[in-house]
């Protein structure tokens, strides 16, 4: 193994989430890295392990399962490969990290899945979690990460010309790839099918794993579809049974087993959703309070649609929904290392926010979507945001860092009204 701050692969691209796996590592004795399939978890534990030990490999399991302290033997931290397999080691980990009561003994990686469910009530003060999603643009690559969450959560903008070698197929594409760490320099066909491939897996393997229900492949694809024909909506279960079966035949799948296939998508970390915003208003509007739907990846509802980027190019609606789904993805990536959530917001006068990025401190964001950058695109985005600020409590408006617009392409500036505008290509942590 590699010393920590090396990692065994030249070709790793650096994740903004190992500044907090460093931070559970030095506050912990253990840290779980949990996440959708393939978003590259063993890759990220890697840059900190020491020694690992893969129970995806048969030796090793029938090891961890005769002599579990054999097992967990080697320089620390330890990674823990595919913990899942061998389940029992959580209550060993646990126990070991009692003993010795020394941060960043242990890091453990595997599916989001698992086939008992005994890290829910155990843990809690001796293992810290750490969630991973695919890369974000800044991640690949594909943003310069000019315009910085944590500054605007200071107050501070920086201004820049527009990259005029990413058009708005770029983006569609950037969409349709996803953020998968294994995709990447893939010519796009390839990549999209292998998202496909990924979801298809996933949905057929993964969700009667965790929900233990049982049904029909072509009855899951289906759900699978409404949910991505709904997403970065506030659709209920009753509006993705209407979508999946528009003749109304009752049989095709009954609610019961709807909700059980959604949750166990969560579960899986394939679907994530973004809760409400609890806001306090100054006026009698009354909040919203249905989460809106998103894969963890947009490229999931682009390959359950069949959608290419130029496919996308000639249906804008559907374009705009995965673009906002694209920035949902990337604010809740560069959020978490700024202990924030992402949240949207929504009230009895249909005044949105496509998200408010809130800080466990109370410090909070506004931000407006548009997939364009025209003047009256970004005018009626920042009005919007206006009439948010004008409408919380002034508590909250104290406690407000920034409205900002996010835009496919353009500049970066400031408005005289002091809205921020930027394009996702240069927005980063």
């Amino acid at each position: 193994m590699s010393k920590p701050g090396q990692h065994p692969y030249p070709e790793y691209r650096s994740r903004v989430c190992e500044i907090e796996i460093d931070d559970a590592l030095a506050r912990r004795g253990a840290v779980l890295i949990e996440g959708v399939r393939w978003c590259g978890k063993t890759w990220a534990a890697l840059r900190f392990a020491r020694s690992i030990l893969r129970l995806d490999d048969e030796d090793a399991l029938l090891l961890a399962q005769a002599d579990p302290g054999a097992a967990l033997a080697g320089d620390r931290p330890r990674l823990v490969d595919e913990w899942q397999n061998s389940p029992h080691l959580w209550n060993r980990i646990r126990r070991e990290c009692d003993e010795r009561p020394e941060p960043g003994q242990f890091i453990l990686t595997g599916s989001a899945s698992p086939r008992e469910d005994i890290t829910r009530h155990t843990g809690t003060g001796r293992i810290a979690r750490v969630r991973l999603r695919p890369m974000s643009l800044f991640e690949s690559g594909a943003s310069d990460g000019a315009v910085s969450l944590r500054q605007l959560f200071e107050g501070d903008m920086t201004s820049c010309l527009p990259n005029e070698d990413i058009g708005l197929r770029d983006i569609a594409s950037f969409i349709c790839v996803g953020g998968w760490p294994a995709n990447l320099g893939v010519d796009e066909g390839r990549a999209r099918r292998s998202v496909r491939d990924h979801l298809t897996e996933s949905v057929l393997v993964d969700v009667p794993e965790a929900s233990g229900v049982r049904h029909r492949r072509e009855t899951m694809l289906a759900l699978t579809r409404s949910v991505a024909r709904n997403v970065a909506t506030e659709a209920r279960t009753s509006r993705l049974l209407g979508d999946m079966d528009p003749d109304g035949d009752e049989n095709l799948i009954a609610r019961p087993t709807a909700t059980a296939c959604l949750e166990a998508l969560r579960r899986i970390f394939l679907l994530e959703d973004q809760p409400a915003w609890p806001a306090h208003l100054r006026s009698r509007a009354v909040l919203r309070k249905s989460p809106k739907r998103h894969f963890v990846d947009p490229s999931l509802a682009a390959a359950a649609l069949g959608a290419s980027p130029d496919r996308l190019l000639g249906d804008t609606k559907t374009l705009g929904f995965l673009f906002e789904s694209l920035v949902i993805r990337d604010l809740r990536i560069y959020g978490a290392v700024q202990q924030a959530s992402v949240y949207h917001y929504r009230d009895s006068d249909n005044l949105e926010a496509d998200a408010v990025v809130s800080r466990d401190d109370g410090a909070w964001l506004a931000a407006e979507v548009k997939l364009s950058h025209r003047p009256d695109s970004v005018d009626a985005a920042a009005t919007s945001l206006l009439r948010l600020r004008d409408k919380v409590s002034a508590e909250r408006r104290a406690d407000l860092a920034a409205l900002v617009v996010v835009t496919a392409r353009g500049a970066a500036y400031r408005r005289p009204d002091g809205v921020c505008v930027t394009p996702i290509t240069s927005l980063g942590p």
